[in-house]
């Protein structure tokens, strides 16, 4: 089950399938048994570098949106990040700043 998890990257549906056992199987043995339960997160953090090396590829390949996530979270001792609220309260002091254009019927 553990290589079946490996190649699967944790998907444990795809996992069971490949093995021929029940998802509920899988998670009386994660729950029952500490050595299994051990491997089963090793795979998640297989599953973990397999996604990163993609992000790092992304960013090397210029994907702004996998660069701004990376200093958003990565880059947060740096001053990378987003208060959260700011582009909500820009945005209602605009709103509030802006008056309605002259028609006929107001000046």
């Amino acid at each position: 089950m553990i290589e079946a998890l490996e190649k699967s990257l944790g998907i444990v549906t795809s996992a069971c399938k490949a093995v021929g056992i029940s998802r509920q199987t899988h998670y009386n043995w994660y729950n029952d048994d500490k050595k299994y339960k051990e491997l089963v997160d090793d795979v998640e953090n297989i599953a973990l570098d397999f996604v990163e090396s993609k992000h790092y590829k992304n960013i090397e390949a210029g994907k702004e949106s996998s660069t701004i996530f990376h200093l958003k979270t990565k880059g947060k001792k740096r001053g990378y990040s987003e208060r959260e609220g700011d582009d909500h309260d820009i945005n209602v002091n605009i709103i509030r700043k802006v008056k309605p254009a002259p028609t006929e019927d107001n000046g």
